[in-house]
């Protein structure tokens, strides 16, 4: 198989399709970012990847505070909206009719019609060039009940979806079931055990 080089990219799949929300002026605002993901387990961290002029960021400096929200496949419109414009000229919240709450911290605005809902504190913000990672500290995390299977979270009752850059910059929902996790790779450990070393 040959390879082509494409130099330092920024090709990491999959990108998650995630709205982030922080209050601007004392007004909710959300945006689009594919860049982030759960940065720590203990204690339970996640980090988003935002340019420098983004509007939100304005309001995560001011609180401390942000959330980030994972939409379902019915916000894509909402979510590629929110990607697209800035929260300076457009109040996204009403115009996508998000209907807003608010959790423990009283300040970090969450999307009620979002599945799943983390509620930050904000912990570090490395300038690392064209963006800051926002790395925050999760509060809380609200999860809709009608997306539980024996009262844990179902990504197939989720259903978030993918951004994808390079030959097509589309979403997509997440595929198919292809193999159960922490198992799979069992049968690769099963058979060196019984062959031994390569």
């Amino acid at each position: 198989m040959s390879k082509i080089k494409f130099g330092p990219s920024t090709l990491a799949y999959p990108m998650p399709a995630f709205l982030v929300g922080a209050d601007v002026n004392g007004k909710p605002n959300f945006l689009a970012v594919a860049w982030g993901g759960i940065a720590c387990g203990t204690p339970p961290m996640i980090s988003v990847a935002i340019k420098h002029e983004r509007y939100t960021l304005k309001g995560i400096k001011e609180t401390g505070v942000f959330s980030v929200n994972v939409p379902p496949v019915s916000l894509v419109a909402e979510t590629d909206f929110c990607g697209i414009v800035t929260g300076a000229k457009y109040d996204k919240a009403a115009i996508c009719g998000f209907d807003i709450f608010y959790g423990e911290l009283n300040t970090a605005p969450m999307i009620e019609q979002c599945p799943v809902s983390f509620e930050c504190s904000l912990e570090q913000m490395p300038d690392l060039g064209s963006h800051v990672l926002v790395i925050g500290r999760i509060v809380q995390t609200f999860v809709s009940e009608e997306c539980l299977t024996e009262g844990k979270p179902d990504v197939n009752k989720i259903r978030p979806f993918l951004y994808s850059s390079g030959a097509a910059q589309e979403y997509l929902a997440f595929g198919h079931h292809i193999a159960p996790a922490f198992k799979k790779g069992k049968e690769i450990k099963k058979r060196f055990n019984s062959q031994g070393s390569p």
